[in-house]
C-alpha cells in the first residue's frame, strides 16, 4: 500500500485544510489508462466509490484503483518550491520488487 513522508503529509494537509475546506477533503490520485504512466492529482472533498483511502497523520489520500494499483509498492512525498508550487515525488519502497525479501542477484 502507499505510505506517506512525513513531508507529503505536511503539505496535503496544508492544501487540504484551508479555511472553509469541508472536514475529510483529501489529494485523490488517478490514473486513466493503466497503460499510461501519468498520475493526475487533484483536491477533492471525498473519496469517490471504489477509491481506496490512504490516512497517515491527518493527511488522507485517495487512491483510484488504476492509481492503487500502480502506487501499491511506492512512497509518496512532497516539497514546496520557492513560488509555492507544490512537487510530489514516488519513490519505491525499500524492498520493493523482491519477493520474500530475498536479496537481489548481483
Amino acid at each position: 500500500m502507499l505510505t506517506l513522508t512525513e513531508n507529503a503529509t505536511l503539505v496535503i494537509k496544508s492544501i487540504t485544510g484551508v479555511e472553509g475546506a469541508p472536514e475529510g477533503a483529501g489529494v485523490r490520485i488517478s490514473q486513466e489508462n493503466p497503460a499510461d504512466p501519468a498520475l493526475a492529482v487533484t483536491t477533492t472533498e471525498a473519496p469517490r466509490p471504489g477509491d481506496q483511502v490512504v490516512e497517515e497523520a491527518g493527511a488522507r489520500v485517495f487512491l483510484e484503483q488504476n492509481a492503487a494499483n500502480a502506487l501499491d509498492d511506492k512512497i509518496l512525498d512532497a516539497a514546496v518550491d520557492d513560488k509555492g508550487g507544490v512537487e510530489f515525488l514516488l519513490v519505491p519502497q525499500p524492498g520493493a520488487g523482491r519477493e520474500n525479501g530475498a536479496a537481489p542477484t548481483p
